[in-house]
């Protein structure tokens, strides 16, 4: 979810520079920083970067410099021009003055003549600004498509150490019957001595340490969640908040496994096993 982009452009006069940056979140949190007479592109970028992120707390900056873009417009004020024209030439014919009332006489009365700037495009100056915004987006992708291959190659490391282990509990587990099979006759021997076992009998308590410790369920489950995470990696849709549940499966079952086995050797491989979940789990957190 971490990333940065950038884009600078000129358009119609305008210097319009955008950056984006952007932490983990568990949902999208987008603030945008923008000068107060551009406000109204607020929401138009917004729905940009809602297009483009799902997760994440994304800080949009937006720095303007539109005065080689400014239109000034003049206006007259016709009403009270002619006035000051009116009152001067009376004025004038009152004490016999000499001359003419000109335009310069008139222009430096205050508010004859007065100086605005031309509305702006609301719609076309936030197209522009948008225009800019995919660009930084796009090198924030980017940057965060290179930094989400090496995560994926990292988990995808891990979720091979995960199944490789799970072959070895399958092999294991079997071993673990027969081994109590063997210390069952051995108790059963040192108890009754010269009395005859009941071999029906040991057959009996074996199943049904067998039906205890049996992880077949687990295992083929584990299997089946490493295979959908590896989808899930290859997939260029958001899949952080699938890969967390799926995550969460994946060591439930291992601790399902460890409940299950009074195995010292399988016992080392479910340590092994949620100590690789633990840091998918973490790498998951920063994948959107």
């Amino acid at each position: 979810m971490t990333g940065y982009g950038r884009a600078s452009e000129n358009l119609n006069g305008r210097d319009i520079t955008v950056e984006v940056r952007s932490v983990n979140n568990r949902y999208l949190d987008c603030n945008i920083k923008i000068p107060r007479s551009y406000y109204f592109a607020e929401d138009a970028i917004k729905k940009r970067v809602q297009k483009a992120v799902s997760r994440g707390k994304v800080d949009v900056f937006v720095s303007i410099d539109a005065s080689m873009a400014d239109v000034s417009v003049v206006t007259v004020n016709e009403p009270l021009a002619r006035s000051y024209y009116d009152a001067l030439t009376h004025l004038q014919e009152m004490l016999g003055l000499d001359g003419h009332v000109t335009v310069m006489d008139l222009a430096r009365f205050q508010e004859v003549l007065s100086v605005t700037k031309a509305e702006e495009d609301v719609e076309s100056v936030s197209t522009e600004i948008c225009q800019v915004l995919d660009k930084a987006l796009c090198a924030y992708n980017e940057m965060r498509s290179v930094e989400g291959q090496r995560m994926a190659e990292d988990i995808g490391c891990r979720i091979n150490t995960i199944e490789a282990t799970v072959g070895k509990v399958e092999e294991r587990s079997p071993q673990t019957v027969a081994e109590y099979r063997t210390r069952l006759e051995t108790k059963m021997a040192e108890v009754l001595q010269s009395t005859t076992i009941d071999e029906s009998r040991i057959l009996t308590e074996a199943a049904i340490f067998a039906d205890k410790v049996a992880v077949d369920e687990e295992t083929v489950r584990l299997r089946s969640h490493i295979a959908q995470l590896r989808t899930m990696l290859d997939s260029t849709q958001p899949v952080g908040r699938k890969l967390d549940f799926l995550i969460q499966e994946v060591n439930r079952e291992c601790n399902t496994i460890g409940s299950k086995c009074n195995d010292l050797a399988i016992t080392q491989d479910v340590v092994s096993m949620k100590a690789e979940v633990e840091k998918i789990r973490e790498q998951v957190q920063n994948i959107e």
